[in-house]
């Protein structure tokens, strides 16, 4: 008798501009049992979120606009308040911007409820993930 997956069925939302990351995480995520909806864009995540609820969203900070991954944790965050969002980005390293969601301050304007800094291991992102969706 198989056990279930407890991954089965949890539906992660994955928006990044960098097709290769997007590939590589789509990938590993669906290796670990999680179904998968990509958008490259900002657009194409709203659009998503029109057709699909997900139980989870990873948002890039760094899109079509300097701050698009920010609105779009806004926008998930006003429609399904109660889904996790998870910002990875590599701006730290690009610009020496420092954000961080530990203090109450930060997470009333960074509507995440994690921020990952590229490169990211799989297992850090897995980590996050199960700790933010049960």
């Amino acid at each position: 008798m198989n056990t279930p997956d407890p991954h089965e069925s949890k539906t992660i939302l994955l928006v990044d501009d960098d097709i290769d990351f997007l590939t590589q995480m789509r990938m590993q995520l669906e290796a670990a049992g999680y179904r998968v909806i990509t958008a490259e864009n900002e657009s194409g995540a709203e659009a998503a979120l029109t057709k699909d609820q997900p139980d989870m969203a990873i948002v890039d900070l760094m899109m079509d606009h300097t701050d698009g991954g920010f609105a779009l944790c806004y926008h998930i965050k006003k429609i399904y308040p109660s889904t996790p969002v998870i910002i990875v980005t590599a701006v730290a390293s690009e610009t020496g911007l420092e954000f961080d969601t530990t203090t109450t301050e930060e997470r009333s304007w960074i509507k995440a409820d994690a921020l990952l800094t590229k490169p990211i291991r799989f297992e850090q992102l897995q980590k996050e993930i199960t700790r933010l969706v049960q």
